[in-house]
């Protein structure tokens, strides 16, 4: 049995996806020798797909396999399906690995956060968001392997409904979102009065704190997820974070050691700031997801197909890293198109940027007590 074969189940427990995302595009002068590949020119129906079983013996080892997710699409962002192991390299800090496990991964079980900013500046997108969202539901859901969390959030996070595969309740958590105004507020993004004498209260239902919601979905909401699903947070808001004491990157980190991809839909009143794209690109790119800037709701509800078709048409990669010291160290990952067809046609691949190596368990050491005569 080669290395490839002896590897390939190994991945179905528990992924050790961890750290950021490269989006690398490379090209070169056309050429006529190298086959082209085939593209997928229909998207995937947008009912739930079939279960699959994707069960295997598990080949248990001593040494560290990463696993790495990953998308490939054209020029005109269509996905790619068939690629194989000798069409790509990867590479850890500069050097080449082995590649030891290449599938495609089509069914894995999902476990999703929807995060929405119900602040001031979504007051008059919040309907159509909550709809969009419960359509998305609706299509992605399979009760026997997903679940999902509904989480909104301003000033602080409100988990509206914990890790279900209850798609009713799920809606009736969406439902249940709605705009809370601060005191004061008569309409039109105006507050009048004094706030009161305490002040903190006021301050977080007129704030944003994106970051912070992120960071505590990733901890708490995600982190404990089962092993082996599909991580991810669709946040839907503006990007504009007003408040808190996490930034941008306590985020970022936060989803890698979670394992988590977080896919961001732009969307906002733009009578108050706009929408905030590199903020929202910057989260999704470093940890393997994309950013989405609808401009009414009908492209809204493509930005949730668009995720869809994603997490439903990933390969998945494994090596065993070179460096097998177990230092809690960050390891870059970048994976690069080896096939010369695929890179005429300007192939762009999606991943985690890195990972955190495992740290090495601390040894308990106990004192005896001193004899004494």
């Amino acid at each position: 049995m080669n290395k490839l074969n002896r590897y390939a189940a190994l991945v179905l427990v528990g992924f050790a996806i961890a750290a950021g995302v490269s989006v690398w595009t490379n090209s070169v002068e056309a050429q006529q020798d190298s086959p082209a590949p085939v593209v997928d020119p229909t998207p995937p129906p947008l009912g739930p797909p079939p279960v699959i079983d994707e069960s295997d013996d598990v080949i248990e080892i001593d040494s560290e396999v990463v696993n790495v997710l990953f998308t490939a699409q054209d020029r005109e962002r269509r996905l790619l399906t068939n690629l194989k192991a000798q069409d790509v390299t990867i590479f850890e800090n500069g050097a080449r690995q082995e590649i030891v496990t290449f599938m495609r991964r089509v069914d894995l079980p999902l476990s999703l956060t929807i995060l929405i900013d119900t602040s001031l500046s979504q007051i008059r997108t919040l309907p159509d968001e909550k709809e969009a969202a419960k359509s998305f539901l609706e299509s992605v859901v399979r009760p026997s392997k997903d679940e999902v969390a509904i989480i909104s959030f301003s000033g602080e996070a409100t988990l509206e409904q914990g890790m279900t595969n209850n798609v009713a309740r799920l809606r009736r958590a969406i439902d249940r979102v709605a705009f809370a105004p601060p005191a004061g507020y008569v309409g039109g993004g105006v507050v009048v009065g004094t706030p009161p004498a305490s002040g903190n209260n006021q301050q977080v239902s007129q704030s944003t704190a994106i970051w912070d919601s992120v960071w505590v979905t990733s901890e708490e909401v995600l982190g404990p997820a089962p092993e082996g699903t599909r991580r991810a947070i669709i946040l839907l808001s503006d990007g504009a974070n007003t408040y808190g004491t996490k930034d941008l990157k306590d985020a970022v980190n936060a989803a890698l050691k979670a394992e988590a991809v977080i896919y961001s839909i732009g969307i906002g009143d733009n009578f108050y700031r706009g929408v905030d794209k590199g903020a929202l690109r910057k989260l999704s790119e470093n940890t393997g997801g994309r950013a989405f800037f609808p401009r009414d709701e009908s492209e809204l509800r493509n930005a949730f197909t668009q995720i869809q078709e994603e997490m439903r048409s990933q390969y998945l990669l494994a090596y065993e890293p070179l460096d097998q010291n177990q230092d809690g160290t960050y390891r870059k990952i970048e994976i690069r198109v080896a096939n010369e067809a695929l890179n005429r046609q300007k192939i762009r691949l999606t991943h985690r940027e890195g990972y955190f190596a495992k740290s090495k368990p601390q040894s308990k050491t106990t004192t005896r007590p001193r004899k004494t005569n």
